[in-house]
């Protein structure tokens, strides 16, 4: 139950803190829309090319692709359960990283870890003070 509690707190740092936290949701999640907006239309039209890189099935890989480079990503940007928001992300760079860009080289792998690390401090560190979460919790 603590590790709930920890995800849902919003801890409070220093105005730089703050603001840089601002800045890597806003640049994170908005940069990764452009990403997933594509995915999206894909997914609306009912066109279904796309990977199936750890085998769940080439819709249910679109849908949670675009669930988290669309739906989560948005999250991430407005501050609205960032923490909650970076986990799909972060398991979705992991598959980009580690399995579908796994031969390809650093090249390929070096955005997507870029990424990776961003939500990792999301998760870590929360949304900060310039965030949504901020307005519905008090700590």
């Amino acid at each position: 139950m603590s590790i709930l509690k920890n995800l849902l707190k919003n801890p409070s740092y220093g105005k730089n803190i703050d603001l840089s936290l601002l800045l890597l949701r806003v640049a994170a999640g908005g940069f990764m829309l452009s990403h997933g907006y594509g995915k999206m239309v894909k997914l609306f039209n009912g066109t279904f090319e796309f990977a199936d890189p750890i085998g769940l099935g080439v819709e249910l890989s679109l849908v949670l692709t675009v669930f988290s480079e669309v739906l989560c990503a948005l999250f991430i940007v407005l501050g609205i359960l960032p923490r909650f928001a970076a986990i799909p992300l972060i398991i979705t760079m992991v598959v980009i990283v580690f399995v579908v860009h796994a031969s390809d080289g650093f090249g390929k792998q070096e955005l997507p870890l870029f990424y990776l690390i961003s939500y990792v401090v999301i998760l870590l560190l929360g949304g900060g003070k310039y965030s949504l979460q901020r307005l519905f919790s008090k700590g």
